[in-house]
């Protein structure tokens, strides 16, 4: 797949969700069949998720394409339009953000967006939205996160805020860096809290997150810099490892919860390569072929989508049995956070080079490839 074929998947997905809140109609058009008891948290899921996914080709300023140029701008509009609809209370869809638990962890994927695409979110943000913002994202302190990845929801909407030029609390990213960094286990992988779960949280959540705001907040904190002199290796480790695990014909195992994010299941190698942080035996090229295999896996199922275009619970098609209960329709548009290396120019290696194998397809045609490594530390 070309740069222009993983742009017109993520339109596929995005539109229905941008299109909809930037007119002010997500609360009554987002499906509520499926797990309708979610309804009411599903709008900031769908918002929230499918912008964090989208912030660096949103934050990206040197496309030369016509028409990429004008579906960018596009999605700008729309995605300003959808902040104001989300934040401003006299909206008809005002989204919860201090309700219980669940618009923690929704607030920081919209956070994350903020703080991926900094120079966008402080130019459209202004006046009255940007104050609503501010006030939404303020509103999740009240939610006390428990003992796992969550502790990241609530150090990301610190990180927005500062972008934003809010009050923020840096206690609350140190926090949640020290809590990771005990979670450690070896090899690249954390802990989901105290106790390992066989799943993509490392990807889903933990390791973009913690490098982002490791990156952004390096230079305010001595011990957010060492924590980022270990935790970098770590996250480039698990790369690799997210490389491997892509099958010859873009399968890849179907472990743990949350399985239903589809190809979000890759955020962590996505975010490598759009950071050029692969390992040193793994071409952007290659990663390029290996993400592309999945995209184009996982969208060959002819029931991915419904009737109107949104997303369904499954990993191939329509497979409700593979989502927890705490699954809503919303939630599975984390599936646009593979799309992050859009954030690279389109004259980047990443696109421009030829296509090359990766490790599974090396190695079951019988060809050589690298052997593999641990770290240790």
């Amino acid at each position: 797949m070309n740069r222009k074929e993983w742009l017109e998947v993520l339109n596929k997905i995005a539109t229905p969700v941008l299109t909809s809140l930037s007119e002010g109609r997500l609360h009554q058009e987002l499906p509520t069949t499926f797990h309708p008891e979610r309804k009411k948290y599903g709008m900031l899921e769908a918002f929230g998720r499918t912008i964090a996914g989208l912030a660096p080709w949103i934050e990206l300023t040197d496309i030369t394409d016509s028409e990429e140029k004008k579906l960018q701008e596009h999605y700008r509009h729309m995605i300003t339009q959808s902040f104001e609809h989300a934040t401003d209370p006299k909206s008809p869809d005002y989204m919860i953000f201090s309700e219980q638990g669940q618009p923690l962890v929704d607030a920081a994927f919209m956070a994350h967006f903020i703080v991926r695409a900094p120079n966008f979110s402080r130019e459209r943000l202004q006046d009255e939205v940007l104050e609503n913002v501010i006030k939404a994202l303020k509103k999740t302190r009240k939610i006390i996160p428990p003992n796992m990845n969550w502790n990241l929801f609530s150090a990301m909407v610190e990180g927005a805020l500062a972008v934003l030029g809010a009050e923020y609390d840096i206690l609350r990213v140190i926090y949640a860096i020290r809590l990771l960094d005990d979670w450690y286990l070896g090899d690249g992988v954390y802990g989901d809290g105290p106790i390992f779960h066989w799943d993509y949280y490392n990807s889903f959540v933990m390791q973009p997150m913690a490098i982002d705001l490791l990156d952004f907040f390096v230079e305010e904190s001595m011990e957010l810099e060492k924590y980022r002199e270990k935790m970098l290796p770590r996250f480039i480790r698990y790369a690799a490892i997210q490389e491997r695990l892509i099958a010859p014909d873009g399968s890849y195992p179907i472990i743990g919860r949350s399985i239903v994010y589809r190809f979000g299941a890759f955020q962590a190698l996505s975010q490598a390569a759009s950071q050029e942080r692969l390992p040193a035996e793994v071409s952007s090229a290659q990663v390029r072929s290996a993400l592309s295999a999945v995209i184009k896996k996982v969208m060959s199922s002819p029931h991915t989508f419904t009737d109107n275009g949104w997303l369904q619970p499954g990993v191939y098609g329509y497979q409700p049995e593979l989502a927890e209960s705490y699954i809503g329709v919303g939630s599975l548009y984390l599936a646009l956070a593979v799309f992050l290396p859009l954030g690279l120019p389109e004259s980047h290696p990443f696109w421009v080079d030829t296509a090359k194998e990766w490790t599974s397809r090396k190695v079951w045609s019988g060809q050589s490839s690298p052997i593999d490594y641990s770290i240790h530390h």
